[in-house]
């Protein structure tokens, strides 16, 4: 059975444009009478709402009605759900909210605590593999036209190239900035071969510590975790691993260099870049979301362009001082 949803493959819906119609009744309805619904409704039907004139009071469960009394009335079975959300709240994180809490429905309810709809489990599965698949399709840095990975892994040769084209377009400019930067260090590289040994590892590592961050990042900005939130804890977490990474290379540079002076140049530069390389994962995706725009789009080849300068320019910068000062 294929899933779909109500909405443009390109939106990301609020959860109003994913909610379905409910099955609502009085809180002093009979158990058997809720079944009566429940059978003229079809099969699908897994929840019966209840409510009165002071708004939603809960959901019951098909399973529930069928082993209650037959005249127990349904406001006794009543529950409230642990994801209940208002018609605007993105359907991104009304999923997200299912999940966390184990529900496999969620209550849409209106400002004045009305029950707008539920949003069914096959629509929260839907929804959660197609926003899966923007995310894969956005980090591999396709255009926004090429909005699902499926769709990108099925069209013809011209579409791929012009989906990737641009991005890739924007690393050359990046790499030929790379390249300036290491020319001009050049006398350092050529008073000191040892330097050259670990420039790619400095490279890999601060790309590896920034799309660890920018995963997390992304994905709680797109459930609504607090942004100062994330830019501390990423902020700390990459500095505390720049540290970490600093520490355990030193000694491995001294063992293949002989040279305490280039370890240190390898590790101070390992400690920098990851940090940078954090700030820049963290500061990308939030300032696409301030110019309205999705964070997902900051990620992926842009990053790894600033990354590697950053980085690069880091270590160089740091061999510089060092090792003519030595």
């Amino acid at each position: 059975m294929s899933l779909e949803l109500p909405v443009a493959d390109s939106e990301t819906p609020d959860s109003a444009a994913l909610a379905e119609p409910a099955v609502c009744l009085g809180p002093r309805t009979g158990a058997a009478e809720a079944l009566e619904v429940v059978r003229s409704a079809g099969p699908r039907l897994g929840y019966v709402a209840v409510a009165d004139d002071g708004g939603f009071r809960g959901l019951v469960s098909v399973a529930s009605l069928l082993q209650a009394e037959a005249r127990r009335p349904v406001g006794d079975l009543a529950r409230m759900p642990a994801a209940v959300v208002s018609g605007e709240t993105s359907a991104e994180r009304a999923a997200w909210l299912a999940a966390r809490a184990g529900e496999d429905t969620v209550a849409v309810i209106d400002g004045g605590g009305g029950l707008r709809g539920l949003i069914p489990a096959h629509r929260l599965l839907a929804l959660m593999m197609r926003e899966h698949e923007v995310d894969l399709a956005r980090l591999g840095g396709f255009l926004r036209g090429a909005s699902r990975a499926r769709t990108a892994s099925e069209e013809a040769i011209g579409r791929r190239v012009w989906h990737r084209l641009p991005w890739l377009l924007l690393g050359l400019s990046g790499a030929a900035v790379a390249a300036r930067i290491v020319s001009a260090f050049e006398g350092a590289l050529e008073s000191t071969v040892a330097l050259a040994f670990f420039l790619p590892g400095i490279v890999y590592m601060a790309d590896a510590v920034g799309t660890q961050t920018e995963t997390l990042v992304i994905r709680g900005l797109s459930v609504g975790v607090s942004v100062s939130r994330i830019f501390r804890l990423e902020f700390l977490t990459g500095a505390v691993i720049g540290v970490l990474l600093s520490l355990a290379i030193f000694p491995l540079a001294v063992l293949i260099t002989d040279d305490a002076t280039v370890a240190a140049v390898v590790g101070l530069s390992l400690m920098t870049s990851a940090t940078c390389a954090t700030a820049v994962a963290v500061a990308l995706p939030l300032l696409m979301q301030r110019l309205d725009l999705d964070p997902a789009f900051g990620s992926g080849p842009l990053a790894t362009v600033v990354q590697d300068i950053l980085s690069i320019a880091v270590y160089l910068g740091i061999a510089a001082a060092l090792v003519d000062g030595a």
